[in-house]
């Protein structure tokens, strides 16, 4: 054993642990190991040299590696890496299924009533930023309600019809855009739209443009999202005919100012315009509204704030981003974590470029992994922001935080 290397290591283990303020009895606890053995670490007489014991004090510390060992070690997200494991079956089901079933398929024997609670927890697991686990149960989900679709009649057909639909949307479709699939986010949406065509439901072909929406903004294409987001919400005004068309109505206005913040081809003074407009709109339609789980959307006066704060940072303007956040409480959408997660992430970004609000900005970063890690580790704006944070000058506690978030996105700094 190389006993100076093993020193240093157990100095580096103790002061990140007394920084924490944990005890010998609480870090063993989290990292699995006897506090005997913590202690000979710290003290220098046993050498920690094992990666996974490594990662195992790092992830309960929130530190990167790198802190303890002193050299660069590889990040490896095992939640991240589950949901991308499970994408070539997904994949497979994406373009395998259709609306006729093979001859020689039996249908499986599943009550409606079973497969609606499947479609209820499957959207539960999006917005809770549990990609692994939803991505690992969507192709048997997806296979179960095409094949009971195919053997229903009428009235039974339809509503399974709109389970397949509630579950290409958002489960399927955002699931996959966040995880940057975008070519099969777009196999998605467009399944869904197979199943509202026999539908021939306006308000369902108007969510169909919503999520057709999200993809052509993955897609690079801001100009066309507009327009279909324009398009579905000009058929929509025909067909308000209760609080979940207007709650549709209002996340249209919202994907819409959205777009809009991405089209660099508007000049700057127009797209703020525009943005404030939609968001006026939308603002008006949450106040008839109130919070909601329309369309296992978010909608509500939450949600309206959380795009104050998202919209001002993606047009650059960051102190007003700040300033809408005030007012916003996250926690009451406490069925959608990752909704929460993506406020303080934008928060954070503002924060960013607020001169003497850099601590600030990795505290809101790091709310927002604690809130939902799956989401964070897989967002490219919380990439750029912890790597533009980087090249400040930070205290040396904060530094150290924004190692370890670096580390757990996988920015090798």
């Amino acid at each position: 054993m190389d006993e100076e290397q093993a020193r240093r290591i157990g100095e580096r283990l103790r002061s990140a642990r007394r920084q924490r303020g944990m005890s010998l009895r609480s870090l063993a606890g989290l990292a699995g190991v006897s506090v005997g053995y913590l202690s000979m670490v710290e003290n220098g007489q046993r050498l920690l040299d094992r990666s996974s014991l490594i990662t195992c004090f790092a992830e309960a510390l929130q530190i990167a590696p790198a802190e303890l060992t002193g050299q660069p070690f590889a990040s490896v997200d095992r939640h991240a890496s589950a949901a991308h494991k499970t994408i070539p079956a997904l994949r497979l089901a994406l373009m395998g299924i259709t609306l006729a079933t093979p001859s020689d398929r039996r249908p499986p024997e599943v009550p409606a009533a079973v497969l609606t609670e499947r479609v209820a927890k499957a959207n539960r697991l999006y917005h809770a930023a549990e990609y692994g686990t939803l991505a690992a149960g969507l192709p048997t989900l997806l296979a179960d309600l095409h094949a009971a679709a195919e053997a229903a009649n009428g009235a039974a057909r339809h509503e399974l019809l709109k389970l397949l639909a509630d579950t290409y949307h958002p489960a399927c479709t955002l699931l996959l855009k966040n995880l940057g699939y975008t070519d099969l986010a777009f196999i998605a949406v467009t399944r869904a739209a197979d199943a509202i065509a026999e539908l021939d439901d306006p308000v369902y072909w108007a969510l169909s443009g919503f999520f057709h929406t999200h993809v052509l903004m993955s897609a690079g294409s801001p100009a066309q999202a507009l327009a279909q987001a324009t398009a579905a919400a000009d058929a929509l005004q025909a067909h308000l005919t209760g609080p979940d068309a207007h709650a549709l109505l209002g996340e249209l206005h919202l994907i819409s100012a959205t777009s809009l913040t991405q089209d660099r081809q508007r000049p700057g003074d127009t797209r703020t315009e525009e943005v404030r407009a939609h968001l006026a709109e939308a603002a008006d339609l949450a106040g008839r509204t109130g919070e909601t789980r329309a369309w296992y959307l978010n909608f509500g006066p939450t949600n309206v704030g959380i795009h104050q704060v998202s919209l001002n940072t993606d047009l650059g303007l960051h102190g007003t981003a700040v300033t809408a956040g005030d007012g916003v409480h996250p926690e009451a959408l406490d069925e959608a974590p990752g909704r929460q997660a993506a406020f303080y992430a934008d928060l954070g970004r503002s924060l960013a470029h607020l001169r003497g609000r850099e601590a600030d900005a990795v505290t809101a970063l790091l709310t927002a992994e604690q809130i939902a890690p799956q989401r964070i580790h897989v967002n490219a704006p919380v990439r750029n922001t912890v790597e533009f944070l980087t090249d400040r000058r930070l205290p040396a506690h904060t530094a150290r935080d924004l190692r370890g978030l670096a580390h757990r996105i996988g920015l090798t700094l």
